[in-house]
């Protein structure tokens, strides 16, 4: 097993890495790009096929996803802790708050991203063992573009997915915020 205070066992290939995600498009290139840096994956979608697969197996690190469909992540993120103390937890979020931030610590998780977030910031959050004093106090500014996508997108979580009900609470044509989805992929 990779001890969590090395700074290069996530780069040193075998590790067992568990994804959580609901987004099918998002899990399947999350597992790609970290099965090509030498992990060991295994994905689930649920907090229930999440339970199965680490009851099942040891993993070295996850990655979780704070909203999973109508459930929190939350629940896979003290499961999983309490199961396996010394799996190093990332929180991954589109819906960043300091509250979720804090529960997610709290419950086990070892750092909390707010996405977008690549395979490089997630290979750095679980090397990052300490805290680091000399982080800017300044938040990232986040620009028109992301707020916007932001928005259209906890929208059409709330409306299930359903693209008419989407366009319409965002005052939108249907037409107009299917070619901003496809622009970029939810």
């Amino acid at each position: 097993m990779i001890e969590p205070d090395d700074t290069t066992a996530a780069t040193t290939g075998g590790a067992a890495l568990l994804i959580v995600e609901d987004d099918p498009t998002f899990a399947r290139t999350l597992r790609r790009s970290f099965e090509r840096r030498g992990y060991e994956v295994a994905s689930a979608g649920s907090p229930e096929e999440a339970e199965a697969l680490f009851m099942a197996r040891t993993f070295d690190f996850a990655v979780v996803d704070l909203k999973l469909g109508g459930a929190s992540g939350l629940v896979v993120v003290e499961a999983l802790h309490t199961h396996a103390p010394e799996t190093r937890i990332v929180v991954l979020t589109g819906y960043a708050s300091i509250a979720t931030a804090v529960e997610a610590i709290k419950l086990g998780a070892s750092h909390y991203l707010a996405k977008p977030s690549n395979t490089d910031d997630i290979e750095a959050a679980f090397a990052s063992v300490r805290g680091d004093a000399g982080v800017p106090l300044e938040g990232r500014k986040s620009s028109i573009k992301t707020l916007e996508w932001e928005y259209i997108h906890q929208t059409l979580v709330e409306c299930d997915f359903n693209i008419s009900e989407t366009a319409r609470r965002l005052g939108l044509h249907r037409r107009t915020l299917a070619r901003k989805l496809e622009k970029r992929q939810v």
